[in-house]
């Protein structure tokens, strides 16, 4: 099999570019004439010439690109056409790079969940397990038809949580910005009004901060940095991210609140991988890596361990204590009635719609933290300069 690189006209007479595998140049013009191209030109690439694009597909992309193969699929398509057509009607270069070279090893015999496989990074975990199971089903229409409800959902989640974000961001740089004015060039202004022996511990304190903003401001900057770089090499670090993570689901309140957005996550991504007919176990390793939390994982290591010695999903999920009770209740009545899925789906609008309050919920406890930030600086000053005004009132007099 060799690729080759055409030029063809239509039957309408426009001119059509493109790559396409062949064996040799007859039956690149029979794979172009069973489409209603007609070649002109071609020049053959040989037969080692793979694309190696690095390109990974975002949330919005994943949703898309599952919802046109579904609807193709089901109408009928064959797989190598529907994955031709998209690669077609891609515009970003590398995208349809690597959309080119799936089609192309797909085209070869390869399936579509094994040629994914290889390209480990490009689509996401439970993307590539859902077609997997969809293939070996025979339903991959319907499982692609979910997988996009799925990534949609996601990349509406993830809309929600950026425009909440603006507010919070805005009133930070705010903040910042009236920190930084207020010490380096309102205070100065006032540092030759009082002696430094008259001045308040207070004031004497706000002025040596002042004076140290301003004369070694590249100090403030490094330290800024490497707490940067420390939290970066953190995350990255197994033992303290193990840490970082715990912490986040024990802090009062913001616990509860991520442990709720976690379980609308769970139950959604558990609903559509065990509906597609994964197996219990695989279907909550899947799940509970979408998280992104490296505690929750290590904790489900022991639920993963203790269903394969026969304990119920519910009462080995129940011991990690990660989850509210009346979640786990959910799934002992879904494992005892034989409907999991149909439960678990269920369960995850009511948790999805829980998970989206309680995103604003943590949205909205760092608006006051910013105003209470400027307002504590703005104080502070205002009792620095007060003390020194009044002096020189007095002075004055």
């Amino acid at each position: 099999m060799k690729k080759f690189s055409y030029e063809a006209t239509d039957v309408s007479g426009k001119i059509v570019r493109g790559k396409e595998m062949a064996e040799d140049y007859q039956d690149l013009q029979q794979k172009l004439k069973e489409r209603n191209l007609y070649c002109t030109k071609y020049r053959d690439l040989g037969a080692n010439n793979a694309v190696d694009v690095k390109y990974r597909f975002k949330t919005k992309e994943v949703s898309f690109i599952s919802r046109q193969l579904a609807s193709m699929t089901s109408a009928g398509l064959s797989l190598v056409r529907a994955l031709h057509i998209l690669q077609e009607q891609q515009e970003k270069k590398k995208a349809k790079a690597v959309l080119l070279d799936i089609y192309e090893e797909v085209q070869k015999g390869k399936s579509f969940s094994d040629v994914l496989a290889q390209k480990p990074g490009v689509f996401p975990d439970l993307f590539v397990s859902m077609v997997a199971a969809g293939e070996a089903s025979g339903t991959l229409d319907l499982i692609l038809t979910r997988v996009s409800d799925h990534f949609a959902n996601a990349n509406k989640t993830a809309n929600k949580v950026k425009s909440a974000m603006v507010y919070p961001i805005i009133l930070l740089v705010l903040a910042l910005a009236v920190v930084v004015l207020m010490f380096t060039f309102i205070l100065p202004i006032f540092a030759d009004m009082t002696d430094p022996a008259d001045m308040t511990p207070l004031t004497r304190g706000m002025m040596a901060f002042s004076g140290s903003l301003t004369g070694y401001w590249y100090i403030y900057i490094i330290a800024i940095v490497g707490l940067i770089f420390l939290f970066w090499v953190g995350r990255r670090t197994p033992a303290i991210r193990l840490k970082m993570d715990e912490l986040t689901l024990k802090i009062p309140k913001v616990g509860a609140l991520v442990a709720t957005i976690y379980t609308g996550r769970f139950a959604r991504n558990m609903s559509n991988l065990y509906a597609s007919g994964l197996q219990m176990v695989d279907c909550i390793e899947k799940s509970i890596a979408v998280l992104g939390n490296s505690y929750v994982t290590k904790k489900f290591e022991e639920v993963v361990d203790n269903i394969k010695l026969g304990e119920s999903m519910s009462k080995a999920i129940e011991k990690t204590e990660i989850f509210e009770g009346m979640f786990t209740s959910i799934i002992y009545v879904g494992e005892e009635s034989g409907t999991l899925d149909t439960i678990l789906a269920k369960a995850a609008e009511y948790y999805e719609e829980e998970g989206d309050t309680a995103i604003g919920k943590l949205v909205g406890m760092l608006e006051p933290m910013m105003i209470i930030i400027m307002g504590i600086a703005i104080g502070l000053v205002l009792a620095a300069i007060f003390p020194m005004l009044y002096g020189g009132m007095l002075s004055a007099e």
